[in-house]
């Protein structure tokens, strides 16, 4: 592993009612170990998985594009502090890595098109064409492949939005294979239970405080899909 463990320490916390303070499962100090190449943090929406994992980025020194700046209807100043309120530990020196969110991989693929104009060479890390000319599922997957095959940590989003079932198993079988090399260390917010099924991985659920460790058939979102499989009915609205 490249990081060790995180730690929160809320007796930092500017204040307790705002975002991302305000979040229950933070209101305890609590640490999260990384033994595995492969994390997965699981939770309904607003649980605060995503939350973490952006503030990791933060003090990990890890860039998160963003599609320029936009008007907002009520301003947050507290909601880019999170990460003052952590602290980790690397199990050597720190790695380079990346953040994958899929509502800003669109913005990273026109840029990488700008730059391949005055340097075709760019686009050679990520499969020798524009990301732009291919649909997004194969542009993601094509960036996967690619970019992951370096060390580094690498941190992603909720992934599995824009890829079908059967990429989402190509993205597994990835992370998989990538993972076990030793170079590559993943962190991964998810509500897909293919990708919850990684072998070996470990996840954290979010879902009530304190964070913990859960076997994968004792997640929330395995025993939905299960359960509508044997017997949707029972999910149906009459």
């Amino acid at each position: 592993m490249h990081l060790e463990s995180v730690t929160l320490h809320p007796e930092k916390y500017p204040l307790l009612d705002r975002y991302p303070f305000n979040l229950p499962i933070f209101h305890q100090p609590q640490s999260i170990h990384f033994t595995t190449p492969v994390t997965l943090f699981v939770g309904e929406n607003g649980t605060g998985k995503s939350t973490l994992l952006e503030a990791l980025a933060h003090i990990c020194g890890i860039h998160i594009w963003r599609d320029g700046l936009r008007s907002r209807f009520e301003n947050n100043p507290y909601e880019g502090q999170f990460h003052h309120c952590l602290s980790i530990n690397w199990t050597s020196d720190r790695v380079p890595g990346s953040f994958f969110g899929s509502a800003i991989f669109h913005h990273f693929a026109q840029i990488l098109d700008e730059w391949a104009v005055a340097d075709p060479n760019q686009l050679k890390h990520f499969g020798g064409k524009s990301l732009l000319t291919q649909s997004h599922g194969q542009s993601l997957m094509s960036f996967f492949r690619n970019r992951y095959r370096l060390k580094g940590l690498y941190l992603m989003d909720e992934p599995e939005t824009a890829l079908s079932p059967r990429s989402q198993i190509d993205l597994l079988d990835l992370l998989t294979n990538v993972g076990s090399g030793g170079n590559a260390q993943f962190i991964i917010t998810t509500h897909s239970p293919l990708i919850l099924a990684c072998p070996g991985a470990v996840i954290y659920s979010f879902d009530r405080a304190p964070i913990r460790t859960l076997p994968y058939e004792e997640t929330e979102h395995y025993r939905i899909y299960k359960g509508f499989m044997e017997d949707r009915s029972r999910y149906m609205k009459s």
